[in-house]
C-alpha cells in the first residue's frame, strides 16, 4: 500500500520526470540533436536559451548537417572546396534543386512575368492533356501570332554567391514543355541568358527553335531541356 506514494501524481509530474536535461550531453550530441529542429525554432527559439545554444545554433556544422540531410552529395559537389559557404545561408534560400521560376505554371496568373501580347493575348488555361510530374495542372496558353514572355532571376537573391557563381560554376539545368492544340498548330522557342552583375554583358546563352507542330497534333507534350 505504501508503495504508490513513489508514484507521480498527475501527468504534469510524469511529464517532468521523463524531461532530460540536454546541457548533460557534450557539444557534438547537443548539436546532433539540434539539427533536427526546424531552422525557424532554432533561430528564434534556441539561440536564446543560452551563450553556448547560440554559439552552437550560429556553427557551420550544424546547417552542414542539416543541408547533408536535404539535398544529395551530388547536389552540394560545387561547394566543396568552396571556403566561407554560408551553410545557414544555403539551408534557408535553398538554391539547389528546385526550380527559379517563380509562377511557372500560371498559378498566380501572370505574377513575376513580362508579357508581350501577339492576337489575343496570353491566358492561363487547364492543361488540354496531363502532363506527369507537374508540379500543376494549368499553363501558359499563346494566341495566333507570336507571344512573348520572359523572367529575370537574380541569382544572388536566390542564394547563390559571387564567388560560388565565378570560381566553382555550379550546373544550371534549363527545361521547358510546350505542345499545341489539336486544331492549332504552333512554333515554339527559347531563349536563354546568363547575364553579368551589370545585367548587359552576356557570360553564356542558349536559344532553340523547335520544329513546328502542325495542325491537327495529338496535343502531346514535348519537352526541351540544357543542362
Amino acid at each position: 500500500m505504501g508503495s504508490n506514494d513513489s508514484r507521480p501524481s498527475s501527468p504534469a509530474e510524469l511529464l517532468r520526470l521523463a524531461r532530460f536535461d540536454l546541457t548533460l550531453l557534450p557539444d557534438e550530441l547537443l548539436l546532433l540533436v539540434l539539427s533536427f529542429l526546424p531552422s525557424r525554432d532554432l533561430v528564434l527559439q534556441c539561440r536564446l536559451v543560452c551563450r553556448r545554444w547560440r554559439s552552437l545554433v550560429d556553427s557551420p556544422c550544424l546547417w552542414r548537417l542539416k543541408c547533408g540531410r536535404r539535398w544529395r552529395t551530388s547536389q552540394l559537389e560545387a561547394l566543396h572546396g568552396c571556403p566561407n559557404v554560408s551553410w545557414a545561408r544555403v539551408y534557408v534560400k535553398e538554391p539547389f534543386g528546385r526550380n527559379l521560376l517563380r509562377n511557372p505554371c500560371g498559378r498566380e496568373q501572370f505574377q513575376h512575368w513580362e508579357l508581350r501580347h501577339g492576337g489575343h493575348g496570353w491566358r492561363v488555361e487547364n492543361n488540354r492533356s496531363n502532363l506527369e510530374g507537374a508540379e500543376d495542372q494549368r499553363s501558359f496558353v499563346s494566341s495566333f501570332n507570336w507571344c512573348t514572355k520572359w523572367q529575370v532571376i537574380d541569382l544572388l537573391k536566390e542564394g547563390l554567391w559571387k564567388e560560388l557563381l565565378d570560381h566553382h560554376q555550379p550546373e544550371i539545368s534549363i527545361s521547358d514543355w510546350y505542345a499545341g492544340r489539336s486544331d492549332c498548330g504552333c512554333v515554339y522557342k527559347i531563349h536563354v541568358k546568363l547575364l553579368a552583375a551589370n545585367k548587359r554583358s552576356v557570360i553564356e546563352e542558349f536559344s532553340r527553335t523547335m520544329e513546328p507542330i502542325p495542325q491537327w497534333n495529338d496535343e502531346c507534350y514535348h519537352q526541351t531541356h540544357r543542362l
